[in-house]
């Protein structure tokens, strides 16, 4: 099943959503989640939806493989994983082998008309992310 770019923008951010503190997902884990509901995309999409979109939820929680953040934003990160506990190796990356949170979508029943999925879940509002709609556009947090 395909999805519209709208859609597959929630479902990521629905994604994020899930982690709890402490714990983080990689840009690939998050892919792959959303591509079993999405019928594809990868790491580099995420990645840029992050960058777009990430702003109000909780991107430091989303590291590249080895568990590294893009250096711009090492430091508001590392401030968030010391008070959150996330585990941190000597290299100051997240250690992913005890961190790691793969995300889930359950979608309940059949898709909607025109094969979407309600990314929001019941009785949840669309972010309404489309470009521009007003949307946070950066990873910083409100």
């Amino acid at each position: 099943m395909r999805i519209d770019p709208e859609e597959y923008v929630e479902l990521v951010l629905t994604c994020v959503e899930q982690i709890p503190r402490g714990q983080v997902s990689t840009y690939g884990a998050i892919a792959e989640a959303v591509g079993e509901v999405a019928g594809g995309g990868g790491p580099r999409q995420v990645g840029s939806i992050m960058a777009s979109y990430g702003g109000p939820v909780p991107w430091w929680r989303v590291v590249r493989a080895d568990g590294s953040l893009p250096p711009s934003h090492q430091g508001e990160a590392r401030q968030a994983y010391l008070e959150e506990g996330t585990p941190l190796r000597p290299s100051g990356n997240v250690d992913i082998a005890r961190a790691l949170f793969r995300p889930r979508l359950d979608v309940p029943g059949p898709p909607r008309p025109g094969g979407r999925v309600n990314a929001a879940g019941p009785g949840r509002p669309s972010r309404g992310a489309a470009p521009g709609s007003g949307a946070p556009t950066s990873r910083r947090p409100r």
